[in-house]
């Protein structure tokens, strides 16, 4: 092996340690959580779907419980198309007639067969090699006719009456995936064609899952993260937009929506912080919030590269640990981005802002800004007027930010008998 291969084999154990490692929390978080993944007729057509499934597998193998839902509109309308049977919706649902129907059951009863083959597949030296996955359905999903909407009788169609919730956590528990096609059954027989995101977000709902994920069309135009409010404001701009929304509202705290064009857009949003797609969380994904004690790793681990580089003061966790109530964080995913500390003179009426860091990846993105802000408002509601800071490294970023220089002696007493000279740090003033 030529040395240039050697390098090129040790650059990728690197990143692919690195990767581990980053992905660790998020796979000791997920173990034993249960995900419902929904997937449309498109996905399973498309040229990416067997990587897909291994990515599900390695799920399944690390402990996830898995609901799979998938959708067969595209088929559906392809095989009605051959057949020359008229296409005919109404408020964006299929109108169902006896010749639809036929179609819908042979079309998703062909689906079921193929993703339980490819759910099957073992050879050595692929993906699915040992991954022994047992794949279940069945008659899990209680439906009843979506009846007549303006008029319009929709036939066949249905809604989601009820999810057999017992079935489904029997077979979670033995460690099976299960399987649910967009078909649903009535107490009476009937069988009715459904939307596979109806059935998906009231399984998931049901099982009061950990996440919903929706895998279909592209998220152009849609930002990485979406509250309830701001989902509801451009539910118009996806198809899983309005599902989302309902699964928010019904307790389900975080739906990812993913691009099914993505290769390994699904491990991606999973295992590492900042995602693949699209978040819509009933809560907000990242927060500004006072410090804890929990907080002091995550801030040492934040503030020792630029302790190194001399842009902060070095603290000690001793030091961090008895002053952490003055530290403010932000937090993104249980991880602490950014940090900055107020230590106010309250006999000056003025406050010290201290050890501002954000973490590398973060920078240049408004973080910094929004912390200053925050510490801002914090002093005003001390009834503080002025901020101080001493910096070595970023002055043009205070005085971008409202701070003018001044002079040492402006400083407070107290701070002033505690100015390192070594360090020769700058001082800066801003009026609040």
């Amino acid at each position: 092996m030529s040395d240039l291969q050697n390098n090129e084999l040790d650059q990728h154990f690197k990143t692919t340690t690195s990767w581990f490692r980053a992905a660790a929390p998020y796979i000791h978080a997920h173990g034993g959580a249960t995900f419902v993944v929904a997937f449309d007729g498109e996905s399973i057509a498309s040229a990416g779907f067997d990587n897909l499934l291994h990515d599900l597998a390695l799920l399944n193998s690390l402990g996830i419980q898995l609901v799979l839902v998938y959708g067969a509109r595209m088929q559906i309308e392809q095989q009605c198309q051959q057949l020359n049977i008229p296409q005919q919706f109404h408020q964006g649902l299929r109108i169902t007639d006896e010749a639809t129907l036929v179609v819908a059951r042979r079309v998703i009863g062909e689906l079921r067969i193929e993703i339980e083959s490819k759910l099957s597949f073992g050879l050595p030296h692929t993906p699915m090699a040992d991954s022994r996955i047992r794949c279940t359905s069945g008659n899990l999903v209680t439906a009843r006719p979506a009846g007549i909407l303006d008029g319009v009788d929709l036939g066949h169609t249905g809604e989601v009456r009820r999810i057999d919730e017992q079935g489904i956590r029997q077979q979670l528990s033995l460690g099976n995936l299960v399987l649910l096609p967009p078909l649903g059954y009535s107490l009476t027989g009937e069988i009715f064609n459904l939307s596979a995101e109806a059935i998906a977000t009231a399984a998931a709902i049901t099982l009061q899952a950990d996440k919903l994920i929706f895998i279909g069309e592209s998220n152009d135009g849609l930002p990485r993260e979406l509250t309830i409010n701001e989902a509801q404001a451009m539910q118009n701009k996806h198809p899983a937009l309005p599902a989302a929304i309902n699964a928010c509202l019904a307790g389900i705290d975080r739906v990812h929506l993913l691009d099914r064009n993505i290769d390994g857009a699904l491990l991606q949003e999973l295992f590492s912080r900042d995602g693949a797609g699209t978040l819509v969380s009933a809560s907000s994904f990242e927060t500004t919030r006072r410090a804890t004690i929990e907080d002091v790793v995550g801030i040492l681990e934040l503030i020792q590269p630029l302790e190194q580089n001399g842009t902060v003061v070095k603290r000690s966790r001793e030091l961090l640990e008895r002053e952490i109530d003055h530290f403010t964080v932000m937090e993104r995913d249980g991880t602490v981005i950014a940090c900055a500390a107020l230590y106010p003179y309250r006999s000056n009426q003025v406050g010290e802002l201290a050890c501002m860091a954000v973490s590398q990846d973060y920078r240049n993105k408004g973080r910094g800004k929004e912390l200053l802000a925050n510490i801002e408002q914090q002093a005003r509601q001390m009834g503080l007027n002025a901020l101080y800071v001493l910096t070595t490294q970023t002055a043009h970023w205070f005085l971008e930010h409202g701070f003018v220089q001044t002079e040492i002696g402006q400083l407070p007493v107290e701070k002033q008998a505690m100015y390192n000279y070594q360090r020769n740090s700058r001082v800066f003033r801003k009026q609040l």
